[in-house]
């Protein structure tokens, strides 16, 4: 039980993010809006980047992991795989039983806004060389 989902981004097939309890698709479209919004590569970097605006808003230490896509449980019974080009989804597979948590519009605005405030608070502000 959970609200599954793997996002894969079509410039790096190999791997993905998969999320345990945030894979709906408003979770996952605010996702990606911040990192459009903050500008961010959709490279392999982008994948590292996006797993730190998951990990960052959804806090805790469990429910979400990266991997080869191969082994990633991309038909999870949930909401399945979200395939990812310039931020945006592009095609969905695995659709089995979307557990949706309906967002409204200005709910999800404030969402993005909180997430990308929260990103941008470094833990670390010494220089590292």
């Amino acid at each position: 039980m959970g609200n599954r989902a793997v996002i894969q981004l079509e410039s790096t097939p190999e791997v993905g993010i998969y999320l345990h309890w945030n894979g709906s698709p408003d979770m996952v479209e605010a996702f990606l809006q911040v990192a459009k919004n903050k500008g961010i590569r959709d490279d392999a970097y982008g994948v590292a980047r996006l797993a730190q605006i998951i990990g960052n808003a959804i806090g805790g230490t469990l429910s979400m992991g990266i991997n080869a896509i191969d082994r990633c449980d991309c038909d999870n019974g949930d909401n399945g795989l979200y395939v990812v080009r310039g931020w945006e989804v592009v095609e969905r597979k695995h659709i089995r039983g979307i557990e949706d948590t309906p967002i409204d519009p200005d709910h999800l605005r404030k969402l993005v806004k909180e997430v990308e405030e929260y990103n941008e608070r470094p833990l670390c502000t010494a220089p590292i060389h």
